[in-house]
């Protein structure tokens, strides 16, 4: 890995682990509950820490926050030096936001879509059973905006941090209700427009939360927040494109080949098969059910891959999630015209990174900045 990565991720990692621990202290108590009960225990406190704590641990590629601290480097380039170091403390001190609401979402995910696993190991409803988890998953979306309050900064700051969580938590959970819809209706099929509404809020919204969290620490004003929000909900897209075909492909790591097929998703590549071979849409519907029924290892499985692959449509797919993603990655980084900071090179070479860009490649886009 890059060692300018490395640096950033190990400072990102003491910040998740302080608003994290492993064990509860009394400075953690009073910022996450305030004056409680003497009798809490530590085995009360686990039920919510330790589910989340062991996601977290089991790693996961902390692109998201890296991201934020990289887009807090680039608006804060031109800005004092004293400003500048007050920015990324600021920064990296707000990446609980968007990796502690990533972690509750995978843990609401695998109980809603039934999954077993999550990141190689026993999903979280399986080791500490569904009311710990719902209720875990679902303390950590609040636990997430603690961090906010250690700030050194003004409280309407400090307001604006909080709506601008808030609005984007409302948005993952709308994208979360679309999903929902089609996944349990075999027959219901969404239109390409509504599918990327619902990634755009389901997995985008992360995405643009950690920019938008990233330029405004980075002393950005408003209209450079909401214009940078748009290419980082567009650039998320891309890779959830993306990882629908891997999920058609190899498999996404963790998981198995196919798993979105048992649990009914309307992925990019059924909806481009089906605007190619709109009569295939019934074989399809049973196929799903049959899938749904039968588990991962029905033949339900291989075939409707079968069917999606050998149209093109999942070809057709990756194409589409990589130049979504190239695209938005370049007018991310060069938003503040500053093509020669080593921020915008790294924003673009993380970007090439998780899609596999060779790093010559990535530097020669960085020169058309």
């Amino acid at each position: 890995m890059n060692k300018e990565f490395s640096e950033r991720l190990q400072k990102i990692e003491g910040v998740l682990n302080t608003y994290l621990p492993a064990q509860s202290s009394d400075d953690w108590r009073a910022l996450s509950f305030g004056a409680i009960d003497s009798c809490v225990s530590q085995a009360h406190l686990s039920n919510l820490l330790e589910p989340c704590k062991n996601l977290v641990d089991l790693g996961g590629k902390r692109w998201r926050p890296l991201l934020l601290v990289l887009c807090a480097e680039l608006a804060s380039s031109k800005k004092s030096e004293a400003e500048k170091i007050s920015s990324l403390e600021n920064a990296y001190n707000i990446t609980p936001l968007v990796e502690f609401a990533h972690t509750a979402s995978l843990i609401h995910d695998d109980i809603e879509d039934c999954a077993d696993t999550r990141r190689g190991k026993p999903a979280a409803h399986i080791t500490y059973g569904l009311d710990v988890a719902l209720n875990a998953g679902s303390w950590l979306y609040f636990e997430a905006s603690s961090c906010i309050k250690n700030l050194k900064i003004s409280d309407s700051e400090k307001l604006r941090l909080y709506e601008l969580f808030l609005l984007e938590l409302r948005r993952l959970h709308l994208g979360q209700a679309m999903d929902i819809l089609w996944h349990r209706n075999p027959e219901l099929i969404p239109s390409v427009s509504e599918y990327t509404a619902m990634v755009r809020n389901k997995t985008g919204t992360l995405s643009r939360l950690a920019v938008k969290l990233g330029v405004l620490a980075g002393g950005a004003g408003e209209q450079i927040v909401e214009k940078a929000g748009s290419f980082a909900q567009d650039i998320g897209t891309g890779f959830q494109i993306i990882d629908d075909v891997i999920n058609l492909t190899t498999g996404n790591p963790g998981k198995k080949r196919g798993d979105d097929i048992v649990e009914g998703k309307k992925s990019l590549p059924v909806l481009i098969h089906l605007e190619k071979v709109p009569g295939d849409a019934p074989r399809l519907a049973s196929l799903f059910s049959q899938a749904r029924s039968e588990g991962i290892d029905s033949p339900a499985v291989e075939e409707a891959i079968s069917i999606l692959t050998g149209s093109g449509a999942v070809d057709e797919a990756k194409e589409q999630g990589q130049k979504i993603i190239e695209e938005n990655s370049n007018l991310l980084a060069g938003l503040f015209g500053t093509s020669d900071s080593k921020a915008a090179g790294l924003i673009m070479e993380l970007f090439g990174a998780l899609r596999g860009v060779p790093a010559e490649r990535v530097a020669e886009n960085a020169k058309r900045l």
